[in-house]
């Protein structure tokens, strides 16, 4: 990635609606080299989507927890196809240390969460953090380092 393609990103992480004219004032490139550079970083697979934020109290999703699971590696392949199938799954991940798995899982009701910690308990033990606020919420990745400095430069 050259200095362009890292400003692409980092304007599309802040604004992924940004119109291709826009973009291009932004890096001073035509807009046709704006939108083949951004073909290019999806096919590398540099940029993988662009998503709506949604704001999940909004939506009466207002219990967000994190689960971790502790399984026998044997269980990983039956639990990951089941959780593929929950739509209250926002992401899981394999980690290492004591658990196995971390899931992000967002509900409606208290309930809920009891029947999904049920019902993923088969595979292992579990134990589950409620978040009770979010001080920092989920934001891109600071593409922006060095950007500066190499502008600086040319």
């Amino acid at each position: 990635m050259d200095l362009n393609d890292r400003k692409l990103v980092k304007y599309l992480q802040e604004n992924a609606r940004y119109s291709l004219k826009q973009l291009s004032e932004k890096v001073y490139l035509s807009s046709p080299a704006v939108a083949a550079r951004i073909e290019k970083l999806q096919r590398e697979g540099i940029i993988t989507g662009f998503h709506a934020e949604i704001d999940l109290g909004k939506i009466n999703y207002n219990i967000l927890a994190f689960i971790n699971i502790e399984m026998s590696p044997k269980e990983k392949p039956a639990f990951i196809q089941v959780i593929k199938e929950e739509p209250c799954v926002l992401e899981c991940h394999i980690v290492s240390g004591s658990y196995t798995m971390l899931v992000k899982a967002a509900f409606q009701s208290t309930p809920d969460l009891d029947r999904f910690i049920s019902k993923i308990q088969r595979y292992g033990s579990t134990e589950t953090h409620v978040v009770l606020s979010t001080p920092i919420s989920p934001r891109a990745i600071m593409i922006q380092a060095g950007l500066e400095e190499e502008e600086k430069t040319q």
